[in-house]
């Protein structure tokens, strides 16, 4: 087979790899039989130049109609990006996840530093550590948090640990700053990070602690995973404060309090229970 040059999101383009279109149905879990089958259609589909975009919806196409749980969880890099426009999804994604893994959260807090006051997206407290969480958004994959970011934060969140260490009850506290964004850092920002002890998380970092692999071992994938849904309809889920699936478990009447009628919500739950692999 000639080599097929395919066009990435950024517009920048790279020589087809089959093996990492493989990788990435295997990490959603797609049998070994079912990999084979997705990998021969669409590489019948492949002509030169490509969009990474097209070669995604025609996997995810198969997907679907074989496995919803397997298509809901290779869906899972684009339904991150589809946490928006704004960027208080993502806010609250990140505060459940945090959660959901033992910590007190709060959202949107106003905390006084050494200097002036600061909005912080996500308060996280377990034990004696505490985190001051900014949450970074994109709805592009090809957008990155450079080296600012992670620069803008350490400054901030210094101004309010100098003011922390100093309230009754935080003696012997453990405070870090952590930025969370649901697409990718620089190598600079990384970089920053790591030397000032600025925590960071993304899709893809730290390796096998990242977002992705957070919400796969903890089956805590976004409410936009589920193709049942309509785009306005995961919106006003997520504007109720639904962002995880599992919370439509907790919640489900929240479903008919957007409008949908029991046979719709009945799909959307077998959907649902299938990304989470519930029986």
């Amino acid at each position: 087979m000639p080599k097929i040059t395919i066009t990435k999101a950024s517009g920048e383009l790279e020589p087809f790899d089959e093996s990492k279109l493989r990788r990435s149905l295997k990490s959603a879990g797609a049998a070994d039989s079912m990999i084979d089958i997705v990998v021969a259609a669409v590489s019948k589909k492949l002509v030169d130049g490509i969009s990474t975009r097209n070669i995604y919806r025609e996997a995810f196409r198969l997907l679907r109609a074989e496995s919803q749980r397997v298509a809901g969880r290779y869906k899972l890099k684009e339904a991150m990006l589809e946490l928006g426009p704004t960027g208080f999804p993502f806010e609250h994604f990140v505060s459940e996840i945090l959660f959901r893994t033992g910590y007190n959260t709060e959202v949107g807090v106003m905390v006084q530093g050494d200097c002036v006051t600061h909005e912080i997206d996500v308060i996280a407290q377990k034990d004696d550590h505490y985190y001051l969480v900014e949450c970074k958004f994109h709805n592009k994959k090809e957008n990155r948090c450079n080296v600012q970011v992670p620069l803008y934060i350490q400054s901030r969140f210094a101004d309010v640990k100098n003011r922390w260490i100093q309230q009754p009850g935080h003696e012997g506290k453990k405070h870090f700053g952590l930025v969370v964004t649901n697409t990718r850092f620089t190598k600079d920002a990384l970089q920053y990070g790591e030397c000032v002890g600025l925590k960071l998380l993304s899709w893809d970092y730290p390796e096998k602690n990242s977002l992705k692999d957070l919400i796969g071992r903890l089956n805590l994938h976004p409410v936009t995973c589920l193709s049942a849904l309509t785009k306005k309809e995961k919106s006003q889920l997520t504007e109720k404060g639904i962002v995880l699936i599992v919370q439509l478990f907790e919640r489900e009447k929240k479903l008919k309090e957007i409008g949908l009628d029991q046979r719709k919500i009945n799909r959307v739950m077998k959907e649902a229970q299938a990304i989470c692999n519930f029986n």
